[in-house]
């Protein structure tokens, strides 16, 4: 088999399965272990796939700049953003993560909405200008571009004074097995203490999210509340965070 249709066997794999296990790949194919790991290595490095011991799991597709995850999924956040402003009281404080899907909330707030914001997300921020009565808090830090958030001691500091009622958290990657990922490790890093400060956490979930994995682990599943997903999501990558206490919502 030539080197070329083992990767693109590896992919359907991915695909199919949710992951490749290094090891059984070999023996099906007859071919040494070192040789799939140099496959997944390579494809690794062209972003294909995320290498994890063992063999590999789907790379988030989501994993790219903001500017290019505007023009993605855009009817299915929209659904998604619908859902999770139905979540918001009046009176609750609400802490926003960055991303395009929990700007959606903010477009779907009811004209009347009375609750604080908080977030370290300065699009958020400025997407919430025309709501006179919600009260914004900022969180400032290091402007992490990627995510247009901020990031680093100066956010730890802020964060550490907060305490929310709810908090909508946006990720790169919802595993069942690898749990809540992103793709960088300050940013990881703040997202779990934006959790701790919250009482409930909420995650708004496209479906390429679904069973795909970034490099930085945020949490298990286990630690959110409510995920939210997109009405036609397949089952069965649903029926996979069965038992795992979370709530699922299909939004739409």
């Amino acid at each position: 088999m030539l080197t070329s249709q083992r990767k693109r066997l590896i992919l359907d794999r991915l695909a199919r399965d949710g992951q490749v296990v290094a090891k059984q790949l070999s023996h099906e194919l007859a071919l040494s272990e070192d040789t799939i790991r140099r496959d997944l290595r390579e494809l690794a490095a062209e972003g294909l796939l995320l290498r994890v011991h063992g063999g590999a799991m789907p790379v988030s597709p989501t994993a790219v700049p903001i500017a290019e995850r505007r023009s993605l999924s855009r009817d299915a956040k929209s659904a998604l953003g619908k859902a999770g402003a139905a979540m918001i009281r009046d009176g609750m404080t609400v802490v926003f993560d960055g991303g395009t899907s929990n700007l959606e909330i903010i477009r779907h707030l009811p004209a009347q909405a009375r609750f604080t914001a908080i977030t370290h997300s300065p699009t958020i921020a400025v997407a919430l200008e025309d709501r006179p009565d919600v009260d914004v808090v900022i969180i400032g830090g290091k402007l992490f571009r990627h995510s247009m958030v901020a990031t680093g001691a100066l956010a730890a500091e802020a964060i550490a004074r907060i305490r929310a009622d709810l908090f909508f958290l946006g990720v790169t990657g919802v595993h069942a097995g690898e749990g809540l990922t992103t793709g960088d490790m300050e940013e990881a890093a703040i997202k779990r203490q934006l959790m701790s400060a919250s009482a409930e956490t909420a995650v708004l979930a496209t479906s390429d999210k679904l069973g795909a994995v970034s490099p930085f682990r945020i949490g298990g599943i286990g630690e959110i509340s409510t995920l939210i997903v997109e009405g036609e999501a397949a089952e069965e990558r649903i029926a996979a965070f069965a038992g795992s206490g979370v709530s699922i919502l299909r939004a739409g």
